[in-house]
């Protein structure tokens, strides 16, 4: 029997090139559905086909020499498709969305590492989705030297000798050095919704860590729907001893 959560949970995994994201992103995703609830597994830039669009000409080696400015609001326009087509659906149907990044990807390459006034990046977020953000956000925490080996060591992997898409992977260190405190800054700033996790601890023992966390997060949403809904109940046994 699949368990569904009112209203959904939205959990994003952040960091640096190299962090393990989608590594953990997969043990999650398989510890949550062996405990019975429906997941939905989905990434950034992407998620939709007009996402995935976008996502060929950004992180692409040969996808353009884009402004930041451009890369900002190309990242959401994929991002306002993205939450209205799967991510939004997905918890009105009681799903766990897992996204591997979210907004806060932005603030951090396009503000803190390409130096984008940040006041600018939040206008436009504003006014594209608005207030919408994750309930949980995992901020996976390397240093970039070790971050970009891995990261190298993986497109290898996956690709051979044709790695194209490392746009960000290729530039130096001092934009990754600015892009790891961005995402420092973002936690310190929301430490009630992020996480910072270091991401340089063993593969299990970094799953158990943020397992815990989820854990922890979904029992406190459950005792906060039971309550509302009892002080509903509440609420429409009033109404109707009033109308005695």
């Amino acid at each position: 029997m699949m368990r569904c959560l009112n209203g959904g949970f939205f959990i994003s995994f952040e960091g640096g090139e190299g962090s393990g994201k989608t590594t953990q992103i997969s043990q999650l995703a398989e510890a949550l559905k062996a405990e019975g609830y429906s997941i939905v597994v989905t990434r950034e830039p992407g998620g939709t086909p007009e996402g995935e669009s976008i996502r060929s000409v950004l992180v692409q080696r040969d996808g353009g020499d884009w402004l930041p400015m451009a890369e900002v609001m190309l990242l959401y326009a994929a991002r306002l498709m993205h939450i209205e087509k799967v991510i939004k659906p997905a918890m009105e149907d009681g799903c766990i969305v897992i996204s591997d990044r979210f907004s806060d990807s932005t603030l951090a390459y396009q503000g803190y590492g390409h130096g984008l006034p940040l006041d600018n990046i939040r206008a436009i977020e504003a006014l594209t989705i608005g207030a919408f953000k994750p309930n949980l956000t995992f901020m996976l925490d390397i240093d970039p030297k070790t971050g970009l080996m891995r990261s190298h060591k993986q497109l290898i992997v996956e690709t051979g000798n044709k790695q194209t898409e490392d746009r960000f992977e290729r530039l130096n260190k001092k934009f990754h050095d600015r892009l790891r405190q961005g995402y420092l800054n973002i936690a310190k700033s929301d430490m009630e919704r992020c996480r910072v996790i270091n991401a340089k601890q063993d593969i299990d023992a970094l799953h158990r860590q943020i397992k815990n966390s989820v854990d922890t997060a979904l029992k406190k949403q459950s005792i906060v729907e039971n309550f509302k809904t009892s002080l509903q109940q509440e609420v429409r046994i009033s109404e109707i001893d009033g109308k005695r």
